[in-house]
């Protein structure tokens, strides 16, 4: 799951919020707000069942709504010096409307979006751990380049292959050889 770890204003409110943000909340719980793209959007899910049960066309509010308790995600640094994946996270409770879709002053705002009939969706994920090392989006795409050759698991990388989508998917074997990624030295 993308998410932003430097300032940055959007319609005066910095929408900032970083994994050391995360661990720094009560019960190192927070809502993941402000998921607007039909597309895929904010973030990179193990998917569990993700992949499989919405197909290559869903959209990234149908990932967070197919979200289920206690899946994990890791934590991306986007938009900022170095992209990469800090650390993971859990789905603490399931979708639910977003809040602030309904706020006229929130960055988030939509006014096509009605109480009765919500567009937009939320998750609340929960701090699970940093990474052993922190993964960049250069390493990253080195594997994926090689395995684009050599059909290894990185191969069909929604990172990659759908880019500036927030939530992505990733096939258990992407997810399992990212977490590899941490015991041994960048390449």
């Amino acid at each position: 799951m993308k998410s932003e770890p430097e300032s940055r204003l959007e319609k005066g409110v910095d929408v900032k919020f970083s994994i050391e943000d995360l661990k720094a909340q009560p019960k190192q719980t927070a809502c993941w707000d402000g998921v607007r793209n039909y597309q895929f959007t904010n973030g990179l899910c193990s998917g569990q069942c993700l992949h499989t049960s919405l197909g290559v066309l869903a959209k990234a509010r149908n990932f967070l709504r197919a979200m289920q308790l206690g899946q994990e995600a890791f934590f991306y640094h986007s938009n900022c010096k170095e992209p990469g994946i800090a650390g993971l996270v859990k789905i603490v409770k399931e979708a639910y409307p977003d809040h602030t879709q309904f706020e006229k002053n929130n960055p988030h705002y939509d006014p096509s979006s009605k109480e009765d009939n919500p567009k937009w969706s939320m998750v609340d994920v929960q701090f699970v751990r940093m990474m052993k090392r922190y993964i960049t989006l250069a390493e990253l795409k080195t594997h994926y380049q090689a395995h684009k050759t050599t059909g290894g698991p990185l191969k069909n990388m929604a990172l990659f292959t759908r880019q500036r989508l927030s939530v992505q998917p990733l096939t258990r074997e992407e997810f399992d050889f990212i977490l590899s990624l941490e015991e041994k030295e960048p390449s």
